[in-house]
């Protein structure tokens, strides 16, 4: 009976982790984003949320001069891969800083959000990536 519990439990667990990984290549998929295109919007920061899985950047502003501001939802990966790959801290940018975003659009135009490349903060003309190939980039140090 033992044997039959132990062997139950061992079968049990490595059900759960073949599920998990599942869902986890799953939530990473970018197909939602047309990287085909890219969009340059302008506008004031909300919010930086630094958190993991996803960092997100929520800007209001407009990708089109004369447009009604709206607020879009950038989507980054990681923190600690931002902080290798383009220099980002919790701080790098703050609500209330105007900046100028490259992005890859989501594929639903309905929804205002997409995946970002670059943003540069006007006041200051400073820039940060989200492209995690940029620190094998020659030229950086």
């Amino acid at each position: 009976m033992n044997w039959f519990a132990r062997t139950l439990g061992i079968a049990g667990a490595a059900l759960c982790v073949a599920a998990g990984i599942s869902i986890a290549n799953a939530h990473h998929s970018t197909t939602m984003f047309d990287h085909s295109r890219t969009l340059i919007l302008k506008g004031v920061v909300i919010e930086l949320r630094w958190t993991n899985p996803h960092v997100t950047l929520l800007v209001k502003g407009t990708v089109t001069d004369g447009e009604e501001p709206s607020e879009w939802l950038l989507e980054m990966t990681s923190p600690g891969n931002l902080v290798r790959a383009g220099g980002w801290s919790r701080n790098a940018v703050k609500a209330g800083d105007e900046v100028v975003v490259e992005m890859s659009p989501l594929r639903d135009a309905e929804k205002h959000g997409g995946a970002l490349k670059k943003v540069t903060v006007a006041a200051t003309g400073q820039s940060f990536t989200a492209n995690l190939r940029a620190q094998e980039m020659p030229g950086l140090e």
